[in-house]
């Protein structure tokens, strides 16, 4: 079993940046692929980041690339978003969630099997 809990979440302005960390339970994080997914509401959640459990490579949605980077810390069990230059369609619930299987690709959200309680963002116009 694998609890994660998001925080770093608040209220932006546009343009601004804010970092969401993702602290894990267990003893495997560094074998579990990692990801963020969002959900605004009435919309599905949808990707956002991944990383790879072995050699941290990363993917980014289409939305956020060249503005967020995903990041890991397996020492500290935790994984990061850092996200700049903040939209207000960036608005949403922001999830982590854990893939200790890597049997589905990164992007969808049946390929993780843990998921953290989520935490709000807010970016201001």
């Amino acid at each position: 079993q694998v609890q994660l809990v998001e925080s770093g979440g608040g209220l932006v302005q546009a343009g601004g940046s804010l970092r969401l960390s993702c602290a894990a339970s267990g003893r495997s994080f560094s074998a579990y692929r990692m990801g963020w997914f969002r959900q605004a509401p009435g919309e599905e959640r949808r990707f956002v980041a991944a990383i790879s459990a072995s050699v941290g490579r990363t993917y980014y949605g289409d939305s956020v690339k060249g503005r967020f980077t995903i990041s890991r810390d397996n020492a500290m069990n935790t994984v990061y978003l850092h996200m700049n230059s903040l939209k207000p369609e960036d608005t949403a619930v922001y999830y982590c969630a854990a893939d200790p299987w890597s049997r589905s690709s990164y992007h969808l959200p049946r390929a993780y099997g843990f998921w953290g309680q989520g935490t709000q963002v807010t970016v201001s116009s």
